[in-house]
C-alpha cells in the first residue's frame, strides 16, 4: 500500500487586481485579471502540511505600510474579510492551526509568504536554499521583486532548508522551479490508495495559468532570468505530471481554483462546496 496524502483542501487567501502580462509574459497591456491567493491544506501522517499562507493583512490594512509595499496602481491585493484570511479559511475547512505541524513555501512573494507570522517559533517552514538567500539579500533588491522581509525575517523562525527537490512529507516532494523567484518550488502530492490514488502537481507560480501549461507560454514576472526560460520548468512540471498520470495545477488560475476547490471538497468531503467563489471565475 502506497503511503501518502488523505486528503486536499484548496484555500483561497484572497484575490489579485492584476495585469494579465504579469501571468503571461507579453500580454497586452489592457488586459487585467482577479486572480485567487492560493493555499493548500494536505492531511498526512502526523497532521496537517499547509502549502503558502497568502498576505500579511498588516501591510494592506496600515496606509503607510499599504503605501510602501503595495504602492504599484496597477496591482492591488484584495482581502476576503475583515479578519485574518488564514485563520478564517482554516475556520471554514474545519482545521484548527495548532493542527498544522508543517508550513511548505512555494516561495517568499508577498501574496505567499504573509501568512508565515502565524507559525514563527511554532513549525518548521520548508524553503529552498536560494529562496531564502534572496529573501535576506540586502535591501532594496528583494522588496523590488515583491518579496518583503518583514513577512519572515524572525528568529523564532525554523526554517527547513533544501537544495534541490526533496520529499518534505509522505506523499508531499518539493520540486525545485527556479525562475519566478530563484528559489520557487512546485509541489508534487501522490494521494494514499486508501483515497483511490493518483495525484497532483501543483505549479504555484512556475504557471499561474492554464494558458501558461497548454500553450507554453512563459510566465511574465521573473526573477534574474529571461522570461523565456521558464518555459523549460513548465515543460519539466509537464514530464513529471505526464509520467505520473497527475493533473498539473497552475497556482493562480481564476477558472481553475475554484472549480477545483468545489471538486477536492466533494472528493474529500463526499458533497459539493457551496462555497467556491464564483466571482473568482471573472476577469477583471
Amino acid at each position: 500500500m502506497k503511503n501518502g496524502v488523505r486528503r486536499i483542501i484548496l484555500l483561497t487567501l484572497g484575490w489579485e487586481d492584476l495585469p494579465k502580462a504579469i501571468s503571461v509574459h507579453g500580454a497586452a497591456p489592457e488586459q487585467r485579471l482577479r486572480e485567487p491567493t492560493p493555499g493548500v491544506l494536505l492531511e498526512c501522517d502526523g497532521g496537517w502540511l499547509l502549502l503558502d499562507t497568502g498576505f500579511n493583512t498588516a501591510l494592506i490594512h496600515d496606509a503607510a505600510l499599504r503605501r510602501r509595499f503595495f504602492g504599484d496602481p496597477a496591482y492591488r491585493p484584495i482581502l476576503p474579510g475583515p479578519g485574518e484570511p488564514l485563520e478564517e479559511a482554516l475556520e471554514q475547512a474545519g482545521v484548527a492551526m495548532d493542527r498544522i505541524y508543517a508550513v511548505g513555501m512555494s516561495h517568499l512573494h508577498h501574496d505567499h509568504a504573509g501568512g508565515l507570522k502565524h507559525f514563527a517559533g511554532r513549525v518548521p517552514v520548508h524553503v529552498q536554499r536560494a529562496e531564502l538567500d534572496f529573501g535576506f539579500s540586502p535591501h532594496p533588491i528583494p522588496e523590488r521583486n515583491a518579496v518583503n522581509r518583514i513577512d519572515f525575517d524572525d528568529p523564532a523562525m525554523i526554517w527547513d532548508v533544501a537544495e534541490g527537490d526533496t520529499e518534505i512529507a509522505p506523499g508531499v516532494t518539493a520540486v525545485l522551479t527556479a525562475g519566478h523567484t530563484p528559489g520557487h518550488q512546485s509541489f508534487v502530492v501522490d494521494l494514499d490508495d486508501s483515497v483511490g490514488g493518483g495525484g497532483f502537481v501543483f505549479a504555484f507560480d512556475a504557471a499561474d495559468l492554464t494558458e501558461n501549461i497548454e500553450h507554453e507560454l512563459p510566465i511574465g514576472a521573473t526573477v534574474g532570468v529571461d522570461p523565456a526560460q521558464t518555459v523549460e520548468q513548465i515543460r519539466k512540471l509537464k514530464r513529471i505530471a505526464a509520467e505520473r498520470g497527475y493533473r498539473l495545477v497552475p497556482g493562480h488560475d481564476p477558472v481553475v481554483w475554484p472549480a477545483l476547490t468545489s471538486e477536492f471538497h466533494a472528493r474529500f468531503t463526499g458533497h459539493h462546496s457551496p462555497s467556491a467563489a464564483p466571482s473568482l471565475s471573472k476577469g477583471m
